[in-house]
């Protein structure tokens, strides 16, 4: 078949399964993927100023989504974080000063979690 031709390809049918088929997470799954939720803690000079006012920065997977930050940050720091932001950051081109050569840094996510009023966290 060409790439631009003008035949369809044959339809095909799809068997609808259940909920807890297609995928969704079970309880024993994210109690398995929540140690790898949060990669390690950001610590930069931007991240130590945020600290004082409550916000924590930390690397996160690719995968992860707002309420597995939440669950995580509950398992291993028990507190209860009031806001998440997920933050995508994204590759930069570099060059090295000693051979001239390009390269590119990886980029990623980060998450940052505000607490309460007088909850903290300790690394």
């Amino acid at each position: 078949m060409a790439l631009f031709g003008n035949k369809k390809p044959a339809r095909t049918t799809e068997v609808v399964q259940s909920g807890k088929e297609k995928g969704k997470n079970t309880e024993s799954s994210v109690a398995r993927n929540l140690t790898q939720v949060l990669m390690h803690a950001r610590v930069t000079e931007k991240a130590s100023m945020h600290q004082a006012s409550g916000v924590y920065t930390f690397d996160i997977s690719a995968e992860a989504t707002k309420r597995d930050i939440l669950q995580a940050v509950k398992k291993l720091y028990s507190v209860v974080p009031r806001k998440i932001h997920v933050v995508t950051v994204r590759a930069k081109n570099v060059r090295s000063a000693r051979t001239g050569k390009a390269g590119v840094k990886k980029g990623g996510r980060k998450a940052y979690v505000y607490l309460k009023q007088g909850d903290s966290i300790t690394f």
